[in-house]
Order: C-alpha cells, then sequence, then structure tokens
C-alpha cells in the first residue's frame, strides 16, 4: 500500500512556525516512504476564512520547500458530500437536533448534581439536554449531534487505533468511557452545516489517507474519528501525533502570535533552514 500522508491548515489566520514543524514533519515521512504528500485546505468556517490567507499558505510550504498535487482539495467545495456523510449516520437513528448554546451547557453543568464538568475533545461533554429530541423536529437554528452511547451499541466491536507519534505510541482500545469522556460530540453546526471531526473523516478516506500526520493536541480527538469511520465503513488509518512547537512560558503558539508567523520570518530575511533548525529538525 502506498504511503499517504497530508498537511491540512484552516486558512483562518497566518501560518506559524509550529504549522511549519507539522507539514515538514509529514512531508518528510512521505518522502522517506516513498509516498505522497497532500495539501487540504480546511475552510469549512467561511466567517473566518479569507482567500488572502489561504493564498498564504500556498506562499509559505512553497517556501519551504515542499510540493504537493493539483488541484488541492477545498473542504468548501465538498459540503454536499459532508451532508450526504451524515444523512448517513441519521438513517443510522444514532443523532438528534440540538439547540442549546455555550452558554446553556456551561449552565447545565453548573447545577450540583452534575457534579464537576468534564472537558472533553470536543469542549464540554455535554449534559444530554435535547438527547430525546428527534430528527423530524430539527429545525435550522439546530445543531446535529451524535448519540455516543447509541453509536458504540451499534459498533458492538472492539475499537482500536495505531499511533506512531513519539509520545503515544502503540495500539490504542476504545471503549464504553467514552461517553463520559466525550459524549455527544457535534456532527454538524447550525452555522456551517458539517464539523470538523466528521469532514476531517469523510475527506482523509476520500483522499486514501493511510496516516494522520497532526499535533498531539488533537490525540484526544482521534477516538472519535475511529468512531466515525466505524459508523462510515471507512478505512482505518495510522495515526502520528507529534509534540507543539511553544513559547518561552511553554504555551502553544496561536495564528494570531504574528510574531512567529512563518511571512514574519521570510520577510526578516531567514531562509528555511532556519525555520527547520528553529523548530529541531
Amino acid at each position: 500500500m502506498t504511503y499517504v500522508t497530508r498537511f491540512a491548515p484552516s486558512p483562518s489566520g497566518p501560518l506559524h512556525i509550529g504549522h511549519a514543524f507539522s507539514a515538514l514533519t509529514a512531508f518528510a515521512r512521505a518522502q522517506s516512504r516513498g509516498g505522497r504528500f497532500l495539501l487540504r485546505i480546511e475552510d469549512i468556517d467561511i466567517a473566518r476564512c479569507t482567500p488572502a490567507y489561504e493564498q498564504a499558505i500556498y506562499d509559505d510550504l512553497s517556501w519551504l520547500g515542499l510540493t504537493w498535487p493539483h488541484p488541492v482539495m477545498r473542504q468548501s467545495d465538498r459540503m454536499p458530500v459532508y451532508r450526504a456523510a451524515l444523512d448517513e449516520l441519521v438513517s443510522l437513528n444514532l443523532c438528534y437536533p440540538c439547540n442549546c448554546t455555550r452558554s446553556d451547557i456551561r449552565t447545565a453543568l453548573s447545577a450540583p448534581q452534575e457534579g464537576a464538568p468534564i472537558q472533553g475533545p470536543d469542549g464540554l461533554v455535554y449534559p444530554g439536554t435535547c438527547r430525546a429530541r428527534r430528527m423530524s423536529g430539527a429545525g435550522p437554528r439546530d445543531s446535529i449531534r451524535l448519540n455516543m452511547a447509541a453509536a458504540l451499541d451499534h459498533l458492538h466491536g472492539d475499537l482500536c487505533f495505531s499511533e506512531t507519534g513519539p509520545l503515544h505510541p502503540g495500539l490504542h482500545s476504545l471503549g464504553a468511557g467514552l461517553v463520559g469522556a466525550v459524549g455527544d460530540i457535534v456532527l454538524a453546526r447550525r452555522d456551517i452545516g458539517t464539523s470538523y471531526h466528521l469532514s476531517v473523516v469523510v475527506d482523509d478516506a476520500a483522499q486514501g489517507i493511510t496516516e494522520v500526520v497532526r499535533g498531539v493536541d488533537l490525540f484526544e480527538a482521534t477516538q472519535i474519528h475511529v468512531v466515525l469511520q466505524g459508523l462510515l465503513r471507512l478505512p482505518q488509518v495510522t495515526y502520528h501525533h507529534h509534540d507543539l512547537i511553544r513559547d518561552e512560558a511553554g504555551k502553544r503558539l496561536a495564528k494570531r502570535d504574528d510574531a512567529r508567523a512563518i511571512a514574519t520570518y521570510r520577510a526578516e530575511g531567514a531562509a528555511p533552514a532556519d525555520i527547520r533548525h528553529m523548530v529541531g529538525l
């Protein structure tokens, strides 16, 4: 099987040196295995993504010496595909509409009987306020959630994924603990019509990805992706979660940190080799 990996940034801000580390790591793994490195533009959040930032992605990665096949997959072109995947999950009676806001969820979780709120890979673990609602009653202002307990019952089998990254190597098994630790994730946001979790799983399958290379901040989200792969009967992939590039205080870099943007270093006369040295490659 040909090795295929990808770098999938969102054009909602400038790429920083943490992005450079991830892209260079994926590119190097593909080259060392005689495989393919793909670029995907994750622009489902249309309100925050701009053509200028998308062009900057191409400019920065080309400057670093990376190459990839064209045309590039753009998520904003694939909304019907995500809708079809969502419809398949709905047809399995695994989904329900939810009109809770973040404030509603925080308020519900602050009730004394709920105990301490649990932070999962998709945010605060949802308390199930709308779980009894039917999809037939879904409205335009509703998000769509996955009933995690029902999803695990539907799969009724051992779920696992293989991790090749340096921090959590080995085979990882998933179990019923997903219900309490992850909860009923959002499959489609009311303002977008899909979610990161749903679209990334569908796109990885469409592109034939064999290993996902990304930051360790997404390690816990992998269990969500494995569940969705099982429900949608998509191929499983291997995961390689690498460490994050952090600032002097140990905080992970954010796109708003323009001082560490690749474009800033370029403008100041840095060479690609300087970036590689900076991130430890």
